[in-house]
């Protein structure tokens, strides 16, 4: 039978996670089951123990890879893309969980639409709770306008795609024209992809990605405090990235300063109203701050 779909998971140390995600991919699969493919390539020194509970859950409906060294989350995503069998990949997070069918549906909006690039879905945090960061304004962009577009567009469910970059935790994409810019950057270790990937595809294809609010995910995040290591992660992550674009790393700090002044504010102002977070606040404050003497 041949392949329609490719799921590709990356794992690291991901024992709490991977069973449930896998449980979640079969129990929502919407297309006959020998069309799908999942692929999980584990960076963990030893592989083995997980490898064999999932071959006593799912006997030989996966493909376990496991990598030759930790390369990071580009480079494992790269060998899963690599090995697949499809022509539409989703890759996915081990921390993310279907809650509803999704694969007929994407797969017939590459199908109709050979122009199709990526696709992206409504991200929750929780069957009942919105996440915000379903899809994001580019990094490259000013940060005023970055903030105050993706607060309107996220409350209104607007994707913008010459500006907005698709969450990366769970999204779609056409494998051979992904393939053709190179996929994943394997020089940056982790964090901020989706980004570079948007910027990458779009120069080269066109704006062709779309977002459907209508079809949902869950990502296991709601319960992350605010952290500043993550933060400084993300920003290292821009800078390397749009440098490597031809972006200069100012910009891309000019631009998180002007971010995250929004950020102060409305989390202050929000504190006043007693809706808001301290915890935040102090982190957005010490990150600031950090900003300020990056180049230095």
């Amino acid at each position: 039978m041949t392949k329609r779909l490719s799921i590709i998971i990356v794992t690291y140390k991901s024992e709490n996670d991977i069973y449930d995600c896998i449980k979640s991919v079969w129990r929502h699969c919407d297309i006959i089951p020998s069309e799908l493919e999942v692929i999980i390539v584990d960076n963990s020194p030893d592989s083995e123990p997980m490898f064999s509970k999932l071959r006593t859950l799912f006997n030989n409906d996966i493909v376990l890879i496991h990598n030759t060294h930790n390369g990071g989350y580009g480079q494992g995503n790269n060998i899963g893309i690599n090995h697949a069998k499809s022509p539409v990949v989703m890759i996915m997070n081990p921390d993310v969980r279907l809650i509803e069918p999704i694969f007929s549906t994407v797969l017939k909006e590459f199908d109709n639409n050979e122009k199709l690039l990526m696709y992206g879905m409504k991200q929750m945090t929780s069957t009942m709770q919105a996440s915000t960061n379903s899809f994001c304004c580019t990094s490259r962009m000013n940060g005023y306008l970055a903030s105050t577009l993706n607060a309107i567009c996220t409350r209104r469910e607007w994707y913008i795609p010459y500006l907005m970059y698709l969450q990366g935790s769970c999204f779609f994409i056409h494998k051979e024209k992904f393939q053709s810019i190179d996929m994943f950057n394997e020089r940056h270790f982790m964090y901020g992809e989706e980004d570079d990937i948007h910027y990458r595809m779009t120069k080269k294809y066109g704006f062709h990605i779309k977002y459907n609010h209508k079809l949902r995910y869950i990502h296991l995040v709601g319960n992350r405090k605010p952290n500043i290591d993550y933060q400084k992660k993300r920003l290292d992550a821009s800078v390397f990235l749009n440098k490597s674009i031809g972006y200069k790393p100012e910009k891309t700090i000019r631009n998180y300063k002007q971010t995250y002044r929004l950020l102060i504010a409305r989390e202050w102002l929000r504190l006043k109203l007693h809706k808001g977070s301290s915890e935040f606040l102090r982190m957005a404050i010490e990150f600031y701050h950090y900003l300020q003497n990056y180049n230095k």
